[in-house]
């Protein structure tokens, strides 16, 4: 049985910022989750990019 959920954890998407500025086709996303009442802020965390072979800052989305 599942209980029902209020918690403040919600959904994000991470997109990579180096990849939107080198033109090449195709995107990096993550899909992650964050506490909203901790961090109202929107994300940064280093990810690895498999196009462009290297880590990169992945920042959220709306």
């Amino acid at each position: 049985m599942a209980k029902k959920s209020k918690d403040a954890r919600v959904q994000v998407i991470l997109e990579c910022t180096e990849h939107k500025t080198s033109g090449m086709p195709g995107t990096s996303m993550y899909v992650t989750t964050k506490n909203k009442k901790n961090t109202p802020e929107r994300m940064e965390l280093k990810k690895f990019n498999p196009i462009l072979k290297k880590m990169t800052i992945h920042k959220e989305i709306k």
